[in-house]
Parts: C-alpha cells; structure tokens; sequence
C-alpha cells in the first residue's frame, strides 16, 4: 500500500524548520538550533530512565520512553572565548540549568526506541578508579527512532549540522489531533498574532516558529493550512487543514541556528563572510570602536587608533568567537571581501590609507601607492599573525571589494580604481580605459610575493561601484565582486556606464544598450578573456554579487530599475514589482559561455530591493542576501514573515535548481535599518550572513555571544552573524525493534537532575 504520512519538526529556539522532501509526505519542519548530531545509547552511564542521551558545550539531552527532558547550562559556563562578556547580573556564579521537559501526552508509556545510522565511533567514560564503573565502547547513532508512540504514529529524532529535528509521522488512518506535547519548565505558552508558539523561560524567550505546509501541483507551489493549538496551559497540538492526499505534501523551512550582534560602542559593520568545512563563520568589516571585542592572542588586540579600521572574527560552528583581530594603521580601513582556504588561513580585501598598514617581507607592493590603496592579507588559521600582508594601488583611490581563492591557495582580488598607473601584469587591458574609475582584477601568487595577472576592466566610462538612483539612494554602494571555479578561471560582475566596455564575440549582449548596466567577464587561469557580456533593459543595473557552479555557469545577483530586466519562461518573478524611482533585486545564471541567462527572475516588492551577495550549495540552489525596504517582499517559509519596520530588513532568499520557486524567503530584521552584505553556504545548505544594524530588536538566538547592540548614539551599527540552518528528510519507516543488549550493565546512581514523572495534565475541555 502507497505510504501517506505527516511529518512534524517542531523547532526550539529562534528556529523554525528545515528541508523534508518524501513520497506522499507533509512535513512540519522546525529544529532545535546548535544541538548535536550524536545520540550516545545509554548503557549504565546515567539514570537507567534514560534511552539515549545527547551531550553539547551548553546542554544535555535526555530522552526517555515518555519524554523529552532538555538541560540548559546557565550562561555564564557559555561565554565563549571573549574574556569577561558571558557573565551577567542575571546569571550570577552557582545559577541552576534551564530545564525544558517535553512529555508526549497521552502517548504509549513503552515505545519500541532504537538507535539508527550507527556512526563508527565510540564513547567512553573512565569515572573514578573502579574499573567496574567505567562504561566502554558505547555506541553513538545519528537517528533516534520510536515506533507506534501514539496509535499509527512513529517519531524519530535526528539533525543537520546546526540542529536537532523531530519528525512525528502519521501512517494513512492515524490520527495527528493525537498527539501532545506538554512543556515543564516553561512558565508560560502562547501562540501569537504570527502563529508561533512563546514559550517565557526564567531568563529567555523560546519560540517555535509557526509551521508551514504545502503541495507541489504542475511545478506550482500550493501551501497549507496549518497551525498550533493550546490543548491545555501547558500543552500544545497541530491543527492541519485540508490537503489532496493523493499529492505529496512538504515542508522546507527555515531555521535561525545562531544570530548574535558583534560590534563595540562605534560604529561597526560586516561587509564579507566566508565557512570552512567545520562550519566555522569568518567574518570581516569595519569598525570604529575602540572596544569592538577581540580575543587574547589575536594579531591585534588594541584599535590602532582612532576613526575606522578593519576587523577580522571567527565564530564557531555554535556561534562562540574562536579570533578576534583588528587589522590596520594610522589612517582608516575598510575590510570589503574575505576567503578561507582548506587550512582555515583567512585572506582578506579592502582599503587604506594608511601609509604604515602592516606588511611582510616579500611582499608584492610593499609601499604605500597614495590616496587609498587596496590592501591584501592572509592571516594564520589562529588569526594570530599575519602570513602575508600587501598593498595595491596607484597614485589615486584604490579599493579591493572582492576576493576568491583556488585549491593551490591564489588569491583573485576584484575592485575599482581612479589610478592610471595601478600595477599590470600579463594584462587583458593593460591601461587605463577612461572616466572616473575602472574595474581591476588581479590574481596574486600563493606566498603574496608576486602578481600572477593584473588588468583594467573597463571603457572610457566608469565601472563604479553603484550608479543607480533611487530614492533613498543606495546607502552601502558595493563594486565588483569576483568567484573562481575549479579550474582557475575567474568570474567578475559589476556596473558600467561605458558604451565601449570589452565585450566578446557571441556574448549574450555586445553593445552597450546605453546608461547604466551590468557587466559579467569571465577571464581564464592565465588572464584572457574568454567571455564578456553586458546585461539589463530599459532602466539601470548594478551587478553586486557573482558565484559560479561546478559546470562554470555563472550567477548573479544586484538591483535593476528596469521594467524590461531580461526574465525566461517559468521564472519565480516574471514582472517588476517596484514603482518610479526604486529598484527590485534580481537573480541571473548565464550559461557557461556567457551567451544566454539560463535562468533569470526579478526579486522584490514595491519600494527598494538590493540583492547584494549570492551564494551556492552543491545541488545548485542560488542562496541570496541584501536588503529590502519592501512590506511585500515574497516570502516563504520564513523566519520572519514580515517587514521589522525602519528603514530596511535583510532578506535571505534561497532558490531551487531552476529558478522557478523559492525554497525560503525570509525577512531578518528589526526596527531600525538591517542591510545583508555577503553570504557563505556550507555543505549542508546552512547560509551565514553578515552585514549591519541599527535596530535595537535584530532577531538573536538563545545563547547568543551578544544579545544586545553595544553601539551608542543614534544610526550607530553594529555588525550581525546570522545562520539560516537547512534542514534534513524524514526519516525511514519504523524498523524491527533491535536486538537485546549482549550483556547488561548495571545502573549508575541518579544524576544531579532528577528526571521525575509528570503529574497528570489537566482534562482537555470538550
């Protein structure tokens, strides 16, 4: 018989859900945020209560036949590595754990429970000195499943790399108004006017974002009706609305893994971002805080004196500071771009005019060229020294907005310049193209000791960072951004208003359709051109963000005034959506020879939409961020489903395959003014965000580093780090219940929390 199932994933912490795709499924997805993938069985080593137990920096789970008992440590043992920012008057030295009980009401008190997707490891604990006591060769699983916990019921526990998720799923004739879950430890629940679920602990807000439900029918997304219910003060159910139950039906929501202010009392902003493999966030911008929070050890630990300069942090895969460094001279900075390669070194981009920014021996430019010069350093996997560290530039301004790395650790830097004499090698166009300003990309060697190539872009226009106007104007102007894929070659967006701008023979547009327009070059591993391409319509365009997939199809993000931007068939947002004198976001992936968008579509509302960053995963979905003035902004299985007020809202926006449909679309902002400048995506499809604030309400998550601004005076930013985690499938059918255990072993006393049964809840009203 065809399986036909719900799926609910119910999300703790500022999360809601993740990815679930099944046969004849409907998915509820929602995560608990930065718990562990490891379910270890419990063999004697805690209270024989327990089935299996999940252990983090911050927390222990346990779960046991009839409940979920979750154990938050106090905040204090949670500060991560900034000395003297984890303590507070709230959670003074000695404070209790944060316990959070969840019991399935009305459930089976004996569950079939086993553990599934054995991983190879172990753990064991050698407690005391009677070797009778110790507990060895522990199994540890990724899955967690209970079979028949309500009547055609089955729930599995599970997680992607950021997240806890658990699945209840309903076999064809059960009953999902069954099933209950009975919060201890909360001290109120309620569903508020957006449909999530508050939950006020003692010294936080829990929030369990309201699910989302929908069916695919011909290529078309169909959502559901769904929603919690408050069966009792303390108890909450799902509520499904009619669905075809002959279609699948599914859920890919979105979870808010970690978000934390980062800023001192200055002004500070996040420009770039990058991830390694670890999940390890790499951040970098600007600050004029002479208390933005560093680290001991780091290259730099002291402002180097007073206006701006450059910062450069690494945020664990839980959101906790690994390095925290300023970077700079006498004069001010700005840090644009960073990169990471495999060994956790962070190459970093963007301008001075310092004439004693610091550089190394060896360096390719090691003196000051004049006005603003760009500035290239690659920083030690402990941020603590730098192992390259150059200028470039000429005699005029100079800035570095973008930089991208290849497996044998080049950098490629892209920018624009106002100097006729910026350094050349092996050029494309070796001189200077006219205007005010051209575009350069220049690929430096793996020590910072030489130029590899290093050529103009552009014609006798300008190629700056932002024409555009709109009202308000763009208040974060970016210029050329740069990606480089598996084989050296290195692709480049930006703006022009050059009508004579290189461009290539069979390019998707060769002449300049006259303004302001966007421009994507795609020049090989040595520095030639092998395409060079303009694009927009009857308005202007900007291209902000640029970011290449395996096959070397390009994608691009930016903002276009034109109603006429070029869309294909099927696309997600086929129609301009601004008004006179605004802009909408758009999203393009040109073909591998530049000569025809394979996918294009607009992205907005009616007032401003700025794509900024774009980024990829491993299946091709598009990732974008940037920054909406917009009420009507799409969104989609969002975090935040509507406008925060202010000035604007960041929106992180994931697109499928094909361009056709968002996967998510989400506001993240408060009530200030919340710009997203870059984003990173690792191999799990989590994308992190950087960029600023001014809201004193920017969504954090429990745990944050800094929940807080720390920035005084008005229009102050700080800088943010949010991670939007993707979620996981569901899981299998329940399996055969597990062999017996060879030799049981014998329990240990109790641990210090008790785990008690439950009174009964009260009766349900009729």
């Amino acid at each position: 018989m065809a399986r036909k199932c719900l799926a609910l994933l119910i999300a703790f912490a500022l999360a809601s859900g993740g990815l679930g795709t099944a046969g004849k499924n409907l998915h509820i997805n929602k995560a608990y945020a930065g718990l562990p993938l490891t379910f270890e069985a419990n063999l004697g080593q805690t209270d024989p209560q327990v089935k299996f137990v999940s252990r983090g920096r911050d927390h222990v789970l346990f779960l046991t036949s009839t409940e979920m008992v979750l154990v938050l440590a106090p905040e204090r043992t949670r500060q991560g590595a900034f000395p003297g920012r984890g303590a507070s008057p709230s959670r003074p030295d000695g404070e209790a754990p944060t316990v959070l009980r969840m019991k399935f009401a009305g459930a089976n008190p004996a569950p079939r429970i086993s553990g599934l997707d054995e991983f190879s490891g172990k753990t064991n604990y050698f407690v005391g000195n009677d070797p009778t006591q110790w507990h060895t060769n522990i199994p540890t699983y990724a899955r967690v499943h209970y079979a028949d916990l309500y009547p055609g019921i089955d729930l599995s526990f599970y997680g992607g790399q950021r997240q806890l998720e658990y699945d209840f799923v309903v076999q064809p004739g059960a009953d999902p108004s069954k099933i209950g879950l009975e919060f201890r430890g909360a001290q109120t629940l309620a569903v508020n006017t957006w449909g999530d679920l508050a939950l006020q602990m003692r010294n936080d807000m829990v929030w369990h974002l309201k699910p989302v439900f929908y069916q695919t029918v011909a290529g078309v997304r169909r959502e559901i009706s769904g929603r919690y219910v408050l069966k009792t003060p303390h108890q909450v159910g799902f509520q499904v609305g009619a669905y075809d139950p002959h279609r699948p039906l599914v859920i890919d929501p979105v979870i808010l893994a970690q978000s934390t202010y980062l800023g001192g009392s200055g002004d500070d902003v996040g420009f770039g971002i990058a991830v390694d493999s670890a999940g390890s966030a790499y951040v970098t911008g600007d600050t004029a805080s002479a208390n933005f929070p560093t680290t001991a050890g780091a290259y730099r630990t002291t402002s180097p004196g007073g206006g701006y300069h450059v910062f450069v942090t690494k945020l664990d895969a839980g959101g906790a500071p690994v390095y925290s460094t300023y970077l700079g001279g006498s004069g001010q900075e700005i840090g644009y771009g960073i990169s990471v390669d495999s060994s956790g070194n962070a190459y970093v981009t963007g301008a001075t005019n310092s004439a004693n920014f610091p550089t190394t021996a060896g360096a390719c430019q090691a003196a000051f060229g004049g006005a603003v010069d760009v500035f290239v350093t690659k920083l030690n996997s402990s941020g603590s020294a730098l192992i390259y560290s150059t200028y470039l530039g000429g005699s005029k301004d100079d800035w570095g907005q973008a930089i991208a790395l290849d497996s044998p650790g080049n950098a490629y830097v892209a920018g624009y310049t106002s100097s006729t004499n910026y350094p050349t090698a092996n050029a494309f166009q070796a001189t200077y193209g006219g205007g005010n300003t051209d575009a350069f990309v220049t690929k430096i060697n793996p020590t910072g000791t030489a130029i590899v190539y290093s050529t103009y872009l552009g014609g006798s226009g300008d190629e700056p960072p932002s024409l555009l106007q709109t009202n308000p104007p763009n208040p974060s102007p970016e210029g050329p951004s740069i990606a480089v894929d598996g084989s050296g070659s290195a692709y480049v967006t930006g703006t022009t208003t050059s009508t004579n701008f290189p461009t290539t023979a069979g390019a998707f547009v060769t002449a300049s359709p006259g303004g302001v327009h966007g421009f994507v070059t795609k020049f090989s591993s040595t520095g030639s051109v092998a395409y060079s391409t303009y694009f927009g319509g009857n308005g202007g365009e900007a291209g902000f963000g640029i970011a290449v997939d395996s096959s070397g199809s390009a994608y691009v993000t930016g903002a276009t005034t034109s109603t006429t931007f070029p869309t294909t068939a099927g696309a997600f947002q086929k129609a301009f959506a601004g008004g006179t004198n605004t802009t909408d976001a758009f999203v393009t992936k040109f073909n591998p020879s530049g000569s025809a968008p394979i996918y294009s579509t607009y992205l907005g509302g009616t007032q401003n939409d700025w794509g900024q960053a774009i980024a990829l995963d491993g299946s091709g979905n598009a990732y974008v961020t940037g920054y909406t003035s917009s009420a009507d902004f799409p969104t989609s299985n969002a975090f935040q489903t509507t406008y925060g007020g202010g000035t604007n809202n960041v929106f992180v926006t994931e697109f499928n395959s094909t361009g056709t449909a968002v996967v998510y679309s989400t506001y993240l902002g408060g009530s200030g003014d919340d710009q997203g400048h870059s984003i990173a995506v690792d191999g799990l499809g989590n994308a992190y965000v950087t960029g600023g604030t001014t809201s004193i309400n920017f969504p954090t998550t429990s745990g944050a580093y800094q929940k807080g601004p720390a920035g005084v005076g008005p229009n102050v930013h700080d800088a943010f780090v949010a991670t939007i985690a993707q979620g996981t499938p569901p899981p299998p059918p329940s399996p055969p219940p597990p062999p017996p255990l060879p030799i049981p072993l014998p329990p240990l006393p109790p641990p210090p929390i008790p785990l008690p049964p439950l009174p009964p809840p009260p009766p349900i009203p009729i």
